[in-house]
C-alpha cells in the first residue's frame, strides 16, 4: 500500500514547448469480433438509428471526445483483406471467412465507400493499412489509386461507377501490419527490403504529401527498430510500434481482481515509458531531425473475455483499473510528443479496451471513453515542462510513482494537468508552483468511483463516469494546492 504524502508539482507556464499531436489521441476499428458489425456497422435497413447504416449513438459519442483519426481495417485482419471484394453493389460482394478471429463468415458490406463514409461522420482523418502480408505490391498500388486518383484512369473510373465521383483525402498509409507475426512472419532485414518495394508504388495520386507508415517493431524488439531505421528510414515517414499490457498472472479477469493484480497492471502501463525511451533512443541515432514520426497505433489493456462470449472476438469489460491505465499512458504519450506523433487505441467499439460498449440497440460508455473526453484538452496544445516530486511504491522489484501527470497550455493560455493517483486507498495532496502565470481561476473534473472494479454495464451505464468538480484553492504565496481522490484520474485547470 502507498501512503498519503506531500506531492510537489512545478511547472513551467510561459514555456514554448512541444505541440502534443490531437493524432496521439487516435483509435483502431478492426474487423474483429463486434467491432465493426453491429458496433460501428449496422446495416441501412436496421431498426437501430443510423446514417447509411452507420450507427448514430456510436458517432456521436466519438465525436464528443474529438476522435482526431482512425486506423482500418487492421490489425491481423489486414493481413488478408482484399479490397476489391469489400466494393461495388454490396449484395454482390463475396463473403470472407475472418480467419484471425473467430472463423466466422463476413458479408464484406463494410468496405472502403463505408469507412471514408464513417471518417466523414466522425469529422477525422482515415488511416488505412494495406496489406503486404497476402497481397500483392499492384493491389496496394491500386487500391490508393482508386482512393486518391483525381483524373481519368482505370481505378478512378471504377471508383467513380461505384458512385464517388471525387477522390478521398488520404494521408496516413501504413505498409502492412505486424509483419513480424501475423503479417508474414518476417525477419526485419526482409521486412526491410518488402517496404522499400512496396512503398516505391504508393503513389502521391492527387498531388498531397502522403505519410507512409512502416510495420514497426513487437513491444521490447528493438533490434527490429535498429534494422528498419538502419535500412529503410528515409523511405518512411512513420515507424509503428505495438504494446499491450496485458492484465497477466492467473487472474486476467477485467472486473474481478485485488490489489495485487491493481499494481500489476498499472506497473505495466507505466512500463511504456521505459519502451519509449528506449525505441526513441534508437529513431534518434538514425534520424537526429527527428523527421520519422513513431506510431503507437496499436495499444492497451488486454484481459481475458468476458464469460460467455467467443474467444476469438476478445469482448472485455472496462473497469476504473483501465482507465487509470488510459490515464498513465496518454501522460506519458504526451511526454514524448517530439517523436511520438500518432497513437491508436485498441480498439474503438466491444473490443479490447473499448470506448463504447454495445448490445443490441444500447450502447454504454466506458472508464477509457471519459478519460479520453477529459485529455481532449491536451489536443494539439504546447507541452510544459512539468518536474514532480512524489511518492513511489514498491513493484516487482521496480518503483511506481504514486502521482503521475501532464501539462499543457491551449491555444486560449489555459493550463491543463492531468493527473492520476495510482493509490487505491488514499488521498494524494500536490502542491502546485505554477511559473510565468498568476493563478486566478481553477477548476477541473474528477474520475474515480467507490471500487477499484467498478464498471458500466447496461444495467449501471453511469456507475463510473466524470463530475465537474475537483478540490483544489488557491496558495497565497501563488500557485494551487489539488487533493486527488484515492485511485482517481484528475483534470485541473488554471487560468
Amino acid at each position: 500500500m502507498a501512503t498519503k504524502s506531500a506531492n510537489r508539482l512545478v511547472i513551467d507556464a510561459d514555456s514554448s514547448g512541444q505541440t502534443i499531436s490531437r493524432h496521439i489521441y487516435g483509435h483502431f476499428a478492426e474487423h474483429l469480433g463486434r467491432c465493426i458489425y453491429e458496433g460501428i456497422w449496422v446495416g441501412e435497413d436496421s431498426p437501430i438509428p443510423n446514417t447509411r447504416g452507420i450507427r448514430n449513438d456510436v458517432v456521436a459519442a466519438l465525436r464528443k471526445i474529438r476522435i482526431p483519426n482512425l486506423r482500418w481495417p487492421g490489425g491481423c485482419f489486414a493481413d488478408t483483406y482484399h479490397w476489391m471484394d469489400g466494393i461495388g453493389a454490396r449484395a454482390k460482394r463475396p463473403s470472407i471467412v475472418n480467419v484471425h478471429w473467430g472463423g466466422v463468415t463476413e458479408n464484406n458490406h463494410f468496405g472502403t465507400h463505408e469507412f471514408f463514409d464513417l471518417c466523414a461522420q466522425l469529422g477525422c482523418e482515415p488511416y488505412v493499412c494495406g496489406n503486404v502480408g497476402s497481397g500483392t505490391v499492384r493491389e496496394m498500388a491500386e487500391w490508393l489509386e482508386y482512393i486518391t486518383m483525381p483524373g481519368q484512369s482505370p481505378m478512378s473510373d471504377l471508383r467513380r461507377k461505384h458512385g464517388q465521383k471525387a477522390p478521398w483525402k488520404l494521408r496516413y498509409w501504413g505498409v502492412g501490419n505486424e509483419n513480424w507475426g501475423c503479417g508474414g512472419n518476417m525477419r526485419p532485414e526482409y521486412y526491410a527490403d518488402e517496404y522499400k518495394r512496396y512503398a516505391c508504388f504508393c503513389r502521391n495520386f492527387a498531388g498531397d504529401s502522403l505519410y507512409k507508415i512502416a510495420c514497426g517493431a513487437n513491444c521490447w524488439d528493438f533490434r527490429w527498430t535498429e534494422v528498419l531505421m538502419r535500412e529503410a528510414c528515409r523511405h518512411m515517414d512513420g515507424l509503428s510500434l505495438h504494446y499491450y499490457c496485458g492484465s497477466g498472472g492467473e487472474n486476467r479477469s477485467a472486473t474481478q481482481f485485488g490489489e495485487k493484480e491493481w499494481w500489476h497492471q498499472l506497473l505495466h502501463a507505466w512500463r511504456l515509458e521505459a519502451l519509449l525511451r528506449r525505441h526513441v533512443a534508437i529513431m534518434d541515432s538514425f534520424d537526429p531531425t527527428g523527421r520519422v514520426g513513431l506510431i503507437l497505433d496499436e495499444w492497451g489493456t488486454w484481459h481475458a473475455v468476458e464469460p460467455g462470449t467467443n474467444p476469438g472476438f476478445l469482448y472485455q469489460q472496462n473497469s476504473l483499473r483501465d482507465a487509470l491505465v488510459t490515464g498513465i499512458s496518454l501522460n506519458l504519450m504526451n511526454r514524448y510528443s517530439a517523436r511520438l506523433r500518432m497513437a491508436n487505441i485498441a480498439q474503438t467499439i466491444n473490443v479490447l479496451q473499448a470506448m463504447c460498449l454495445t448490445e443490441g440497440e444500447k450502447m454504454i460508455l466506458t472508464p477509457t471513453y471519459h478519460v479520453f473526453e477529459m485529455y481532449a484538452v491536451h489536443h494539439d496544445a504546447a507541452l510544459l515542462p512539468a518536474e514532480l516530486a512524489t511518492a513511489t511504491r514498491p513493484c516487482e522489484k521496480e518503483a511506481l510513482p504514486v502521482v503521475q501527470v501532464s501539462a499543457s497550455r491551449d491555444a486560449a493560455g489555459r493550463v491543463n494537468l492531468t493527473f492520476c493517483n495510482l493509490d487505491p486507498e488514499s488521498a494524494q495532496e500536490v502542491s502546485v508552483e505554477v511559473r510565468g502565470m498568476s493563478v486566478k481561476k481553477i477548476s477541473g473534473r474528477t474520475l474515480t468511483a467507490a471500487e477499484v472494479t467498478a464498471h458500466n454495464t447496461f444495467e449501471r451505464p453511469d456507475a463510473v463516469a466524470p463530475v465537474d468538480e475537483v478540490e483544489a484553492k488557491r496558495l497565497k504565496a501563488g500557485g494551487l494546492a489539488v487533493k486527488l481522490p484515492s485511485k482517481s484520474v484528475v483534470l485541473v485547470t488554471v487560468e
